[in-house]
């Protein structure tokens, strides 16, 4: 080539990362050996989004190339930018050397006249002339590092991701870029949760789905052939990239889809934004405020939900883990008082027996539930706990329990079957008040249904007479209530 050409050939590889790729780098198939790297056209498609986007999440399936390509990426960065500076963050050092093998292979093979000098290279670092640099490493090193470029690989898999993206944000927030890739992995991890906001649109990273049905080697006779080997949860993780179809989670795939189509983001605040109100108190209808009592250490939160006696629906939901319990017990009698006096029920494990000793004896709330024994409350022994969650889940999945709350909804999407003792609780780093004040809620309803007075009321489309809990018969014409009566028959 003419100096001239070999100008115009680095000219249009400066302006393309795609053109880069296509052109010039070259692969290590486990087959074929050493061959171009032809980029498939949703890898294209990625690359481009990638050059054009400060910060995005991809999201793919397994084995889409996704880190050969970023490997590709970086290349192009250090080669065709000065000064930068381009970290990449893997599960762990094993998979951190083989990510910088792959760039350094990449190098390698281009021409002589495209390759800058090389000022370091080691395991972990490819320094190059333009005074830019690859550095891949496990999360954990970098922090108060200036990085330009990061590229976390498989961000869903990597332990303290969290903390790592706490301590490494700062260092591009004033012009870096990030990239963060991965399979899914359940709902447990950061990850998860930058592309749940991402798609509310709100954060700043740009979405990038990559689907199996993209890649040209996936043909249908492929699907016939790889499907029946794989799990429904393998398949939904490795290939469909659903959140949903991962982790041991309590509530089923299906019914947590269900619970997340239904939420509604049109609520009201009260309380300095600690309370969400769905639906203002009605006249005639009964409720209940289910109340899980926290003392707010490592951040548990007090937690009440407010729900229609009548249709099952989450009307108002509390939150907070700075609110005294003298100033929470004041809230619920005003509330339970705004809502028709309200029934209160309250696990009286630990704390609760301090809220029930406020709301009864020095606020004289007297509309508190009381178990069996004449006493307030509900203690929750390991028997009562299995009930009380097998009556959620039952409500849930039947739709008894209609949930307005993406903040509940996000709970119970992180409250799973531990692996190690069987145990429902909440995953690691993550919080069950809203959900355990749900289930609480769930199961003092059929309490409340079965011990109630149950006056008779006349269906007109219907020539028997049915029992209907806690309401007065003087209201059964009401085209509402009877909605709720077949309701309550399903």
């Amino acid at each position: 080539m003419t100096r001239d050409e070999i100008i115009q050939e680095l000219d249009k590889c400066a302006e393309s990362p795609a053109y880069f790729i296509n052109t010039y780098v070259k692969v290590i198939h486990p087959v074929k050996g050493v061959m171009p790297f032809n980029l498939f056209p949703f890898q294209e498609r990625m690359v481009n989004e990638i050059h054009d986007n400060r910060f995005t999440l991809v999201k793919k399936f397994r084995q889409a190339g996704i880190t050969t390509l970023a490997a590709a990426y970086s290349l192009w960065t250090i080669i065709f930018e000065h000064h930068k500076n381009v970290m990449v963050v893997s599960i762990g050092d094993r998979e951190s050397r083989a990510f910088l093998e792959r760039v350094v292979a990449m190098y390698d093979d281009l021409p002589k006249w495209m390759q800058p000098k090389v000022d370091e290279k080691n395991k972990h670092v490819l320094k190059l002339s333009t005074g830019s640099q690859v550095k891949s490493q496990p999360a954990g090193a970098g922090r108060g590092e200036s990085v330009s470029l990061l590229i976390v690989d498989e961000a869903a898999f990597v332990e303290k991701m969290r903390a790592f993206w706490m301590a490494i944000y700062p260092t591009i927030s004033t012009g870096g870029a990030a990239c963060i890739i991965s399979t899914v992995n359940g709902m447990s991890n950061l990850y998860y949760e930058l592309y749940r906001d991402a798609a509310k649109g709100e954060n700043k990273f740009h979405i990038v789905d990559i689907k199996w049905q993209e890649h040209p080697w996936y043909t249908e006779e492929w699907f016939n052939e790889t499907r029946p080997n794989m799990s429904d949860k393998a398949w939904l993780q490795e290939y469909e990239c659903e959140f949903l179809g991962t982790g041991d989670t309590f509530i089923d795939r299906r019914t947590l889809g269900m619970l997340r189509d239904s939420t509604s983001d049109e609520w009201d605040s009260k309380y300095t934004h600690r309370m969400r109100v769905w639906e203002e108190p009605k006249p005639f209808y009964n409720y209940l405020i289910a109340v899980d009592a926290s003392y707010g250490r490592e951040r548990d939160h007090s937690a009440f939900h407010i729900i229609n006696l009548y249709n099952g629906e989450q009307v108002a939901e509390f939150y907070s883990n700075v609110t005294p319990i003298s100033k929470f017990a004041e809230i619920i009698k005003r509330e339970g008082y705004a809502y028709n006096t309200a029934f209160v029920q309250v696990e009286r494990n630990g704390l609760g027996l301090a809220l029930i000793e406020q709301l009864w004896n020095v606020l004289e709330y007297d509309n508190m539930v009381m178990d069996e024994k004449g006493e307030f409350g509900v203690l929750l022994t390991t028997k009562i706990r299995d009930a009380v969650l097998s009556d959620l889940e039952e409500k849930l999945r039947s739709g008894r329990i209609r949930i307005n709350s993406s903040r509940t909804v996000d709970e119970l999407v992180t409250f799973i079957i531990k692996e190690d003792t069987g145990k429902v609780q909440a995953d690691d780093g993550y919080n069950d008040d809203l959900v355990m004040s749900l289930a609480l809620a769930a199961y003092t309803m059929d309490e409340l249904y079965r011990g109630s007075p149950e006056p008779l009321t006349s269906d007109p489309q219907d020539d028997k007479s049915h029992a209907m809990p806690v309401i007065s018969t003087r209201y059964s014409k009401d085209e509402d209530i009877k909605n709720y009566h077949k309701w309550m028959r399903m």
